[in-house]
């Protein structure tokens, strides 16, 4: 309603009001006025409070956004950004759905102890995924299923589907999803974030007694140890330890790798396994750009995960022991069954069975794993600033003994 209709509506009132006292009406058309009246008032005061309420939370709203995530100066000096006033800029972004249209009890929202549980699925898994989701939501977790088997219809079923947030792309692996989708300009306001795979059992292992123990114990990366008899171990350290709590390294003789207490890293101390992280706000923001765009299969990214875990590794990196997972150690992406599927290159056509396909993908894994050294390698030459944390913590370890010793 615009004003100038406004004051023509109440002028009509008073004018009305005057008719009926200079005509000498009788005064139950006096009282009817008056009830009319204050139903108008009634009215207005209403769609003034809402408007006032609704603009009270949209401030608070954006104060709330402002104290989490201050303006970057680095992204408000781009000249890209020069015909943009400053306060309309923002810089960040969420995965949180949004209603096409507001109502009064979604007015405000509870961006406190929010958290992320990000998978890669495929259909076959849906049982599992059905019973690891259902864990997680009751705890205030947003949820994102990468789908690269394309299937998302077959989802649509589960009762909680409509909640969470379906992103497609055939044949891609949790690290490339992660890359392209998981930014931390767009995952800030998460407290910790679970890129968890698919196939995992959750009968004993409870988000939120899990969080609890890791703000505890000041774990920036951090993940559920396996139980003993899961189908694939790769490191011990990852293994559940009955009597404790958590860990943060493991002393093994055995194999190759001696973890021994002179053993200050991986995969001795300062190590999670990628099929189960767990990662801070921050060690996720070192993670993401240390997560490389075309080396979609993450090898090689666990040994160096400490170098995200802001400070100490052997301190900030810890497995959980009392909310253990299962391992099922399911090869679902590029196999999985024993059909066969059909290969095309510029020369010739030829079928490859599920079996060569996962052969494949470990051969390219493989070549991935020693691109990726060589580029850390590079990156460490390259870079003369930069020194190397750990070493130094070695150094400084190593001459404390020979001290003690003397």
């Amino acid at each position: 309603m615009s004003m100038k209709s406004s004051s023509y509506s109440w002028i009509w009132v008073f004018k009305k009001k005057n008719n009926f006292s200079d005509g000498g009406k009788n005064g139950g058309l006096k009282m009817k006025q008056v009830s009319f009246m204050g139903a108008v008032c009634t009215v207005m005061l209403f769609i003034v409070y809402r408007t006032t309420n609704y603009q009270y939370q949209a401030y608070k709203e954006t104060e709330i956004e402002e104290k989490m995530h201050p303006f970057n100066q680095e992204i408000l000096s781009s000249r890209a950004l020069d015909g943009l006033p400053r306060g309309i800029v923002q810089a960040r972004s969420d995965l949180e759905l949004r209603p096409l249209w507001l109502t009064s009890s979604k007015l405000k929202v509870d961006y406190s102890n929010h958290n992320l549980l990000a998978m890669p699925v495929g259909i076959k898994q849906k049982d599992n995924v059905d019973e690891i989701v259902q864990k997680f939501l009751p705890e205030n977790f947003t949820i994102i299923l990468f789908h690269y088997d394309g299937d998302v219809k077959g989802w649509w079923d589960l009762e909680w589907s409509d909640e969470a947030i379906h992103i497609v792309a055939r044949n891609q692996t949790k690290w490339w999803f992660a890359k392209r989708f998981l930014h931390p300009d767009v995952v800030s306001i998460y407290d910790y974030i679970f890129l968890w795979d698919e196939d995992l059992g959750v009968e004993n292992f409870n988000p939120a007694r899990y969080l609890e123990i890791v703000r505890g114990a000041g774990l920036e990366i951090s993940q559920p140890a396996l139980h003993p008899n899961s189908t694939e171990i790769h490191h011990r350290i990852t293994v559940r330890a009955k009597k404790k709590k958590f860990h943060r390294r493991i002393y093994d003789s055995r194999g190759s790798v001696k973890c021994t207490e002179e053993s200050q890293g991986p995969p001795c101390t300062g190590f999670v396994e990628g099929m189960a992280p767990v990662f801070s706000r921050s060690a996720w923001d070192c993670t993401w750009h240390l997560i490389q765009n075309d080396l979609v299969h993450g090898w090689g990214l666990d040994m160096k995960l400490g170098y995200c875990a802001q400070g100490d590794r052997t301190k900030n990196v810890g497995v959980v022991d009392t909310e253990f997972i299962f391992h099922k150690g399911i090869q679902s992406l590029g196999g999985g069954d024993s059909q066969e599927r059909k290969v095309s290159n510029s020369k010739k056509k030829r079928t490859v069975s599920n079996h060569d396909g996962r052969t494949e993908i470990r051969r390219q894994s493989t070549r991935e794993f020693t691109v990726f050294k060589e580029r850390w390698n590079r990156a460490v030459e390259e870079d003369t600033k930069w020194i190397d944390p750990f070493k130094n913590d070695q150094r400084r370890r190593k001459k404390q003994r020979l001290r003690s010793n003397h």
